[in-house]
């Protein structure tokens, strides 16, 4: 009897002993180091990549400069002032544009999910929108709206809102039954099961579609500024036109450094954020590692 109450003793103190071990949730610079160091080990690669290649010499350097004069000019091309008006100026129509696409996109998913007349007449026509390359509307953008940002924005809204739809399609196909039954015993119907069960359920995809969208949307935006010259405004679309024109292979590169570096900060600092917080909704993030 002694014997097994000593084991028990053992047992608890053990037990004890483990809770108080566990590991403590990493602060807040734990964790943002421990989300920046890959991407920067990834950065660095790339860059010693091209390095490489550069000493290779596959191509001369005035047609394939390294990462040092590259980035030389980059900063000559900040401190002027003429590199941060046109990121400004693409930033602006991006963000408007996409906002535009996001409404429509939003409205007419919705529409199709909850119409068997509307998705039977445009549900397979939003897919096949969205497989269509946005270069192959501007001929007819252009045609109807001449060289302007709503050429622009038609191309733009065009690539990016039938991701958004066609995400939240796929997230109210997707809603469990049970949780519609539950919302009809509890009194929620039409508008109301609208707002407070199928949307909420549908998140996840409705957000997978956003960060979609949102990519048809910035390629879209690329595309047309290198058609689309619209009076003197210059945007990072136009400076790659013009830097191609003059053989300008730093000036190039560069403003392809800045649109690489926008399309990573935005997917980081907006969707990869809406996308934790939906997670941490769903219960899907880990509370001690906050990840």
């Amino acid at each position: 009897m002694a014997t097994d109450e000593m084991s028990l003793a053992r047992l608890e103190s053990g037990l004890d002993a483990l809770e108080h071990s566990e590991a403590r949730p990493p602060t807040r610079a734990q964790r943002a180091w421990l989300a920046t160091w890959p991407k920067l080990a990834a950065v660095g690669l790339v860059l010693l990549f091209w390095q490489v290649v550069v000493w290779s010499g596959w191509k001369p350097k005035y047609v394939l400069p390294g990462p040092a004069p590259v980035f030389s000019r980059l900063r000559k091309d900040l401190v002027n002032g003429d590199l941060l008006d046109a990121t400004a100026v693409t930033l602006r129509r991006a963000f408007v544009d996409f906002a535009i696409a996001l409404v429509i996109g939003t409205v007419l998913g919705v529409a199709v999910a909850r119409s068997r007349v509307l998705r039977s007449a445009i549900g397979s026509m939003l897919s096949g929108l969205q497989t269509m390359p946005s270069i192959a509307w501007f001929p007819f953008a252009i045609l109807l709206f001449q060289l302007s940002e709503r050429a622009i924005l038609f191309v733009v809204v065009l690539g990016a809102a039938p991701s958004i739809a066609n995400g939240i399609v796929a997230g109210i196909d997707h809603t469990p039954p049970i949780l519609l039954r539950a919302g009809r015993v509890l009194g929620a119907r039409g508008f109301a099961s609208l707002r407070h069960v199928v949307l909420p359920a549908a998140l996840p995809s409705f957000v997978s579609g956003l960060k979609q969208g949102w990519a048809f949307a910035w390629r879209s935006l690329m595309a047309g500024e290198l058609l689309v010259v619209i009076g003197h405004v210059q945007s990072l679309g136009t400076r790659l036109d013009f830097a191609r024109q003059n053989a300008d292979a730093e000036g190039l590169l560069s403003t392809m450094v800045v649109i690489l570096a926008i399309g990573i900060v935005v997917d980081a600092l907006v969707f990869g954020k809406l996308e934790l917080i939906v997670r941490r909704r769903y219960g899907l993030v880990d509370a001690a590692s906050g990840a």
